[in-house]
């Protein structure tokens, strides 16, 4: 079965307020792209343009809903975005011009934010406990355009079912899954999000159950590098969740195209770092970030700006093999 796509475009604008950073005039407008508006992508980057317009005087700065990474960094390639949100396989297929992209994006690093879990859920009382028992049912896979969708298909692959023909695909984005899972219409979802996801948690009066995929990660990694790993979904971090779930992880980056005016790109960077309280105000992920760890796993080069200020703070960058 197939399931339509639903694309929200929304676009909200930060005026500016006050402030200046020495060094930058008034610019032409920020468009920060970000994803669904139920997912962290989205909440982070409204926080990051309400600061970025408060701080870069003169500057317009408006958040654009997409359908996800691949479509971000297809936006930032084409200089529709000047900052986008991305997860580091996407990224890193992005700039090698590897599928789904038809030809090298040339995007780089601001910085390392936070891990994106994957999840697959499904209902308490659907049975499946586990990836091979998804064989055969109705899966939503993630919207198109999304990371989530490129996540899915290479787990599905890796643990042995074809992702079009083992399963009944979907390619339902967030909400749309939870709404099909609590009517019955799927058995099982795909997301690729921070902790906790407001539309899963919502998702506690019909009873759900969080699908490990832990046990894919060394095959994904043998295929595709280091950039995936393991870690764990505590218990409780969604209600009713009595236990820990082991999934497979991928780091979030903060994308812009290479081109961008590197004192630009370091004052982005500068002002996130000056406001990092009021970021981790928005969303619990946005508590862990700091210069070290944004210095850190990024798939992709940092942008020249971005490594001006970690060189000028004496914070090593340190990158994952991708090969």
């Amino acid at each position: 079965m197939k399931f339509p796509r639903i694309l929200i475009s929304l676009v909200i604008t930060c005026l500016v307020l006050a402030g200046f950073s020495p060094g930058v005039a008034a610019a032409d407008p920020l468009v920060i792209a970000t994803g669904g508006t139920s997912g962290v992508y989205y909440t982070y980057g409204e926080a990051i343009a309400g600061i970025l317009a408060q701080e870069l005087e003169g500057t317009e700065v408006t958040v654009s809903v997409t359908a996800g990474s691949v479509e971000n960094m297809q936006l930032v390639g084409s200089g529709d975005a000047s900052i986008a949100f991305a997860l580091g396989d996407i990224a890193a297929d992005a700039i090698a011009g590897n599928a789904p992209f038809d030809s090298p994006v040339p995007g780089r690093a601001l910085m390392t934010l936070y891990n994106n879990y994957t999840h697959i859920i499904t209902r308490s009382d659907s049975g499946l406990t586990s990836i091979a028992d998804l064989a055969g049912k109705r899966v939503s896979l993630g919207a198109e355009g999304s990371g989530t969708a490129v996540i899915a298909r290479r787990i599905l692959t890796a643990a042995g079912i074809d992702p079009e023909t083992g399963i009944e695909p979907g390619d339902l984005g967030l909400d749309d899954s939870a709404v099909a899972l609590a009517t019955r219409t799927i058995d099982a979802f795909f997301w690729s999000g921070g902790l906790p996801t407001p539309a899963i948690a919502e998702l506690a009066p019909i009873g759900i159950t969080l699908i490990p995929s832990g046990e894919i990660t060394a095959t994904l990694r043998e295929r595709y590098g280091a950039i995936y790993s393991t870690d764990t979904i505590p218990a409780g971090t969604y209600p009713g969740q009595a236990d820990k779930v082991d999934v497979m992880v991928v780091p979030n980056v903060l994308v812009v195209n290479e081109s961008m005016d590197a004192e630009l790109a370091y004052t982005i960077v500068s002002t996130l770092f000056a406001h990092t309280a009021d970021l981790a105000a928005a969303h619990p992920e946005a508590a862990i970030l700091s210069p070290e760890s944004a210095a850190r796993n990024s798939p992709i080069p940092y942008h020249e700006g971005a490594l001006r200020y970690y060189q000028e703070h004496n914070i090593p960058v340190a990158t994952p093999s991708t090969s």
